[in-house]
This record gives structure tokens, C-alpha cells and sequence, in this order.
């Protein structure tokens, strides 16, 4: 007989053997979380700060999520930017070119938007489990994603993480 104890123990030993699934977040995503606080995207801050996803990024992303943060419609000044900058930072992982995964972009459907084909190559390179935004031609192409095994698309409003 097992105790209380020693059950928990072994839980704990066997999902810390578990990989944290990773998430894609896209600017807009970011824009909420970082800038604007949305309250409907609490759960997801929560599961960053807790650890049980992992956000990842790379270069061309982060080079874009900072450009975003200098458009003069955002209440963002050059006071406040670090701050943001640096919370981003401290919840995403800037993954080095070396560490994505070889992607073969023909399993990818291409978005409307070429703009945000990047985050859909970031998932795939980075095995993420998902890619989240409000990006309605991103969003169009979940099914197609699933279907083919990949990641899955969804708002961060519908998201519910490793919970759900």
C-alpha cells in the first residue's frame, strides 16, 4: 500500500519528465497581454508565469512585436517600453535558429496575410502545440493544422491549455 505522500511524489517525478508544451503567441496576442492587461487573457499570463507552457519565439517575431511597441497609437512611451520589453522577455523564449526544427513549409497552408506565415513556420519549427491569435485568417486555419497533425489555432479568449 502506497502512501498519500509517496503518490505525489511519483506524480510529481513523472510530469516533470514531461516536456512543457510550447505556444506561439502573435503580436496581437502580445499586444493584450503585455500592453493592455485583457482580462480574458488572465488564464494564459497565469500558465506562462506558472510554467505550464512555454512561449517561443524567434528573431524575425520579437523584431516585429518591438516594432509594434514603437507605433504611436499604442499607449506606450519610451518610459514604459522597457518595462514591457522586458516582461516579454521574461515569459518568451527566443529560440536560436539552431534549435527550430528543420520545417518542411508544404505542410503549411499558407495564410492570407503573408505577414503572419511567420508564425505559422515559428509553430511548426518549434513544435509548438499552439499558435495563439485574434488574426481571423490565422484562425481560419486551425482545422487544416490539426488535420495534418501539427499545432492547433486558437484565440487566447478559447484557449485552454494543458487544463483543458
Amino acid at each position: 500500500m502506497y502512501s498519500l505522500a509517496a503518490l505525489l511524489h511519483h506524480a510529481r517525478m513523472n510530469c516533470a519528465d514531461l516536456p512543457v508544451p510550447r505556444i506561439v503567441l502573435d503580436t496581437n496576442v502580445c499586444l493584450d497581454l503585455f500592453v493592455f492587461r485583457e482580462p480574458r487573457c488572465a488564464h494564459l499570463l497565469a500558465a506562462l508565469r506558472r510554467g505550464a507552457v512555454q512561449a517561443v519565439t524567434r528573431e524575425d517575431c520579437r523584431a516585429e512585436w518591438r516594432a509594434v511597441l514603437r507605433y504611436p497609437r499604442l499607449p506606450v512611451d519610451d518610459a514604459l517600453r522597457p518595462s514591457i520589453e522586458a516582461a516579454f522577455d521574461a515569459l518568451t523564449r527566443l529560440l536560436p535558429p539552431g534549435e527550430l526544427a528543420a520545417s518542411d513549409d508544404a505542410r503549411l497552408p499558407r495564410c492570407a496575410d503573408p505577414d503572419d506565415q511567420k508564425f505559422l513556420q515559428l509553430a511548426l519549427a518549434a513544435r509548438a502545440s499552439w499558435l495563439l491569435s485574434k488574426d481571423k485568417a490565422l484562425l481560419k486555419l486551425d482545422r487544416r493544422t490539426r488535420n495534418a497533425g501539427l499545432f492547433r489555432i486558437q484565440s487566447p479568449q478559447h484557449w485552454v491549455g494543458v487544463e483543458g
